[in-house]
């Protein structure tokens, strides 16, 4: 049985936990919690905790829904009240570390795209006695930084896959684009793409402005003429630069990481050759459970070494399938 599969099996059967409403910080990150009052079921006899996921999620990016929709499924299952709060600045990232000690929480589930930002904030958990697990990012500073576990997908063997990926397709001059300059699994994507292509290129993006993506990607394309395949680090921004394709001129093909529903239907479409998923749904769903089970037995999953969530490749074989969970909010 391949991994993919297990994975969506895994997904698809705490599905049929019904969620419960939960109470959380809002963000300019994320969407806002439904509750679904019609919805009843079993919930874990342990005392109700608190845990916060603390993230940095940048306004509009849609990656973020799909780690909070995993997080709000164990909560509910976990009676866990989950507090969700996000920033994509560092010094910002720290405060809301820093609040969440401030309030007593039970666990912290953060992420480290910018590691040393949040380190002093981490140490005040630490000392605080509440136990830390990282997500998404950071995972080579995840132990250093005081979390028992990590959850996600290593960066540079992912960024080692597309690059295979595409030097086995005969592309030989990629441009990786970033779109938050400073995050260190950003970083390691666009490296991993270049260890195993060398002629790539990397173009920074200010990702908080979809329209400057667009335009600086456009230029980029109109003055070389050589690119063969654009990548983007996130669905909306590789979405934004399938348009910069598109009004350049430019033949280059356009390749990505992570996934929503429009880009799994543009995958099946034929109009992006590819994707790689880390699975964010787990991410968050691994991250507030793991906590909770700490909290019950003191267990510390993972023996000390990551959870990898991916990499995992959606091209045209498999994309109309995962569209399918995509559609309900888990891939």
């Amino acid at each position: 049985m391949s991994l993919n599969f297990s994975l969506r099996k895994l997904a698809a059967s705490v599905l049929l936990v019904p969620a419960l409403a939960l109470a959380g910080c809002s963000s300019s990150g994320g969407r806002t919690p439904e509750a679904d009052s019609d919805n009843a079921g079993a919930v874990a006899g342990t005392d109700r905790i608190k845990i916060a996921l603390i993230t940095h999620a940048g306004p509009g990016d849609t990656f973020w829904d799909i780690v909070r929709k995993g997080a709000e499924e164990a909560s509910a299952k976990d009676n866990v009240e989950l507090l969700y709060s996000s920033d994509p600045e560092g010094g910002r990232q720290a405060q809301l570390i820093e609040q969440a000690v401030e309030q007593g929480v039970d666990g912290i589930a953060v992420t480290l795209a910018k590691p040393d930002a949040v380190a002093s904030a981490l140490q005040k958990a630490e000392a605080a006695g509440i136990p830390v697990v990282s997500l998404n990012s950071g995972e080579d500073r995840s132990v250093e930084l005081g979390a028992f576990t990590h959850f996600g997908s290593n960066e540079q063997l992912a960024g080692e896959a597309v690059g295979q990926r595409l030097a086995s397709d005969g592309y030989a001059h990629p441009i990786c684009v970033i779109h938050e300059q400073g995050n260190v699994g950003h970083e390691a994507r666009c490296a991993g793409v270049k260890a195993k292509v060398p002629g790539t290129e990397i173009l920074y993006v200010q990702g908080t402005d979809m329209t400057q993506v667009e335009s600086t990607v456009t230029a980029k394309l109109q003055a070389t003429a050589d690119a063969d395949v654009v990548v983007g680090l996130g669905a909306p921004y590789t979405l934004t630069i399938l348009k910069s394709v598109e009004s350049s001129g430019s033949e280059a093909k356009v390749a990505s990481f992570d996934l929503n529903p429009d880009l799994a239907k543009r995958i099946a479409d034929g109009e992006i050759i590819f994707t790689v998923d880390q699975q964010p749904w787990l991410q968050g769903y691994g991250a507030v459970d793991a906590l909770w089970q700490n909290s019950r037995g003191g267990f510390e999953l993972g023996g000390g070494q990551p959870v990898l969530t991916g990499p995992t490749i959606i091209d045209s074989s498999n994309a109309e399938q995962v569209a399918v969970f995509a559609a309900d909010g888990i891939r």
